[in-house]
């Protein structure tokens, strides 16, 4: 083996493992793909589209209203959901035939204005959320499977919000679906 072929091979090897020491961790703790499954997010979100969704944001601070979020699905914490953070910790939310209505943390009392979804009454319910808890909803109200159905989710499950829409590429975005 010549010199120059050695040299070609270590070469070759050097970047191999610089790519999978930057590979990696920005994998394992950066930035995650995901791709929709269901109906759930409908229009936002179609089924199929292949998402990426940032890890790091909630390690620095928390979910904000409004974010489409990734987690660990409470009652299975091997599936990953996607949905809308509808309400935060501490506060308590209003369901009727008229949308969301919010008793915040600090008093103020504030109705969504969802222009993301259609119309779409809710059977009226009445949540108290604890601390670490987020009330999440799916945009097809309908036919979405959500904190109505099984209870809030709580921050330790929380994966990441929505960074970029990738596929189809017709509709990559940076941040889909933020309002």
């Amino acid at each position: 083996m010549t010199d120059q072929t050695r040299e070609s091979i270590w070469e070759a090897l050097k970047f191999g493992l610089i790519t999978i020491a930057i590979v990696i961790p920005v994998r394992a703790y950066v930035a995650q793909p995901f791709i929709v499954s269901g109906s759930s997010m409908v229009p936002t979100f179609e089924h199929g589209e292949y998402l990426v969704i940032d890890e790091l944001s909630y390690h620095f601070r928390e979910a904000k209203r409004g974010e489409v979020i990734v987690f660990r699905y409470p009652k299975d914490p091997s599936k990953f959901f996607i949905k809308r953070v509808i309400g935060l910790p501490g506060e308590r939310l209003e369901l009727s035939t008229e949308g969301v209505t919010i008793l915040a943390t600090d008093g103020q009392v504030l109705t969504l204005e969802e222009d993301y979804i259609k119309r779409q009454s809710l059977p009226t319910q009445t949540v108290k959320l604890d601390a670490g808890e987020y009330f999440v909803m799916g945009d097809n109200r309908l036919e979405s499977l959500d904190s109505r159905s099984w209870g809030p989710v709580t921050d330790n499950l929380l994966k990441g919000r929505v960074l970029l829409r990738l596929l189809p590429i017709s509709k990559a975005e940076l941040l889909p679906g933020q309002n």
